[in-house]
Formats: structure tokens, C-alpha cells, sequence
């Protein structure tokens, strides 16, 4: 029997944490914390987050030694994707799609049922009066048709609502109901609520800029749950002041994490969350069982889940 295959774990402060979970998972194997002042410099595999601490080290434990790298998130924004050679590089693609959409809807909900506005802790002046909106009938346009966007848009569908995508392709969309609109600008002038979902690369930074605002329907409202940089939070404020845009729910931001004093924390028509759309009782275990599960299939020699194509970024 042949030497167990040593995984390294560039997590930054929640290696300690999140070591011993994985080594539960993977009993066959050894799971080292790499350190920038302790790096593993023989490991076949290195599962990776991307902030600044565990990108620091994952890129001084990508040695010659590792065949493969996966990324415990679904987006890989900021890997160092010159260093990765020949590797084969996956994400944890799905894991979360599940939690962020019913994330999303919350957002969507709160804006048309105004909550908690809506709650009273005292005798308000008048009972039964308050011009609530809904979702039925409402127009839903997904920017990015992934894992996420596909969630999204079946509960969307659920509620009622129309639902448009905004796609890399013309593609048709595998779920029924979702339409594929020919452009972003034709999408948007549609739009009663907007949820960017889609991959952060080089080519989609600033996708929604002041042209796209302003092409949007007055009073909708605008739901990122994907990465800050897709929107031009400058443009974004514009089109708030203007009432353009009714509101924006922000779980992302740029830069990320937002400085204290920044705009976005005190105007009366954003709603900020603080990165954690991703959050359920069942990510973390789904996170890992998308790694396991690819474990055994790179040792098989089968093709691996959540393939990122570092040409496209994603």
C-alpha cells in the first residue's frame, strides 16, 4: 500500500479549526496546516480560502510537489492563478448556492413586505394600512445563471415571479420557466428586483456601471450576493440618489471588508450584511463532502467536480 496522500490546509486563522474536521473526513489521508513560517513542502493536494492570510500561504506551500488545489469557496477572485502551472485547480461550486438564494429571497421579500419596517412596538397611528408589495407578478433579472442563480430563480419561480437571465451565452436555460434576455441593457429595463450572481473576473468588474443604472426600471431593487466588484458602487449611490435604484441589499462589497465611515453603512436605502449570505447549518458539511467526493475521484484518475478554468477565472 502506497504512501497516504498528504493534503495542506491554507485556511488562514481557521486552519486549527478546520483541520481536524477534515482529517475526520478523510481518515486515509494526512491533513497538515501549512503555515507561512511552517509550510508543508511535500503535500500532493492543498485545499485553499483566498483571503489575504491563507493566500499568503498557499503560495508558499504551492510547491512542485502539488498536483492539485481546491478552493473552499465558489468563486477564486484572487488566486494566484500565475503560479498554478499545470495544476488542476477546483472550487467548492454549489455548496452554498442553496443558502445564499434563500438569502437572496429574504432581501426580496423585506423590500416588498417592508421588514422590519412593518414591525410596531407601539400602537401605530391607523390599523391595517400599509400599501405592501409582493413578489407575484413581479420581474426577477439574474445576472450570472450558475448554481446560484439557478436556485434562485426556481424559488423566484415558486413566488410567482418572472424571471430573466442575464448569461455568458444564449443558452437556453435548463430550468423551465427562466427566459435568457438578449442583453444585460434589455434585461434591466425590465427589472423590479435584480440579483447579481454571477463569477468575478476581469471581464464582469463594474458589469452593473452607471450605463447599466440607467438603463435599469425606476424603483427596483438591486440584491448582490456574488462579489463587490461587479458593481460600480459609485454608480450604484448615483442611481440611489436618484431614486432610480429604491434599494440596494449589499452582502458584498468592495472593497471587502468595508472601512469604517464608509457611505454605504449610513444610507437609508442600503441594506448591508456583512458576507455571510453563504451561512447555514449544512455548508460547511456540504463544502466538505464536494472535496471528499473529489478526493476519491482524482485518485481514481476521474474527472474531478468544480473544474475552474483559469482562462475564463472561473
Amino acid at each position: 500500500m502506497g504512501e497516504p496522500t498528504r493534503i495542506a490546509v491554507t485556511v488562514g486563522e481557521h486552519g486549527p479549526v478546520l483541520a481536524p474536521v477534515l482529517q475526520a473526513s478523510v481518515s486515509d489521508a494526512d491533513v497538515i496546516v501549512s503555515t507561512v513560517d511552517a509550510p508543508v513542502d511535500d503535500a500532493d493536494v492543498i485545499v485553499s480560502l483566498l483571503d489575504n492570510a491563507a493566500r499568503t500561504q498557499l503560495e508558499a506551500t504551492l510547491t512542485p510537489a502539488v498536483h492539485w488545489v481546491h478552493v473552499f469557496a465558489a468563486g477564486v477572485d484572487g488566486f494566484p492563478f500565475e503560479l498554478l502551472g499545470d495544476r488542476v485547480l477546483t472550487c467548492s461550486r454549489g455548496a452554498s448556492a442553496v443558502s445564499i438564494a434563500e438569502f437572496a429571497l429574504a432581501t426580496m421579500l423585506a423590500f416588498e413586505k417592508r421588514l422590519p419596517e412593518s414591525w410596531i412596538g407601539e400602537p401605530p397611528a391607523q390599523w391595517g394600512q400599509a400599501g405592501l408589495g409582493g413578489l407575484n407578478g413581479r420581474t426577477l433579472v439574474l445576472v450570472g445563471l450558475g448554481a446560484i442563480g439557478t436556485e434562485v430563480a426556481q424559488r423566484a419561480l415558486a413566488f410567482g415571479m418572472d424571471v430573466v437571465a442575464v448569461r455568458r451565452t444564449s443558452t437556453p436555460a435548463a430550468l423551465d420557466g427562466v427566459e435568457v434576455a438578449g442583453s444585460l441593457t434589455e434585461a434591466l429595463a425590465r427589472a423590479d428586483h435584480v440579483v447579481v450572481a454571477a463569477a468575478a473576473t476581469d471581464a464582469t468588474r463594474h458589469l452593473l456601471d452607471a450605463g447599466a443604472f440607467d438603463a435599469l426600471k425606476p424603483g427596483a431593487h438591486v440584491v448582490n450576493v456574488a462579489r463587490g466588484s461587479l458593481i460600480d458602487q459609485d454608480a450604484l449611490l448615483a442611481a440611489l440618489d436618484s431614486g432610480r435604484v429604491a434599494r440596494a441589499s449589499l452582502d458584498v462589497t468592495d472593497p471587502e471588508p468595508l472601512p469604517a465611515g464608509h457611505v454605504l453603512y449610513a444610507h437609508p436605502n442600503v441594506r448591508l450584511s456583512p458576507h455571510i449570505s453563504w451561512s447555514s447549518p449544512d455548508t460547511v458539511r456540504r463544502t466538505i463532502e464536494i472535496f471528499v467526493e473529489n478526493l476519491t475521484r482524482w485518485r481514481q484518475g476521474d474527472a474531478l467536480t468544480g473544474r475552474v478554468d483559469p482562462s475564463k477565472g472561473y
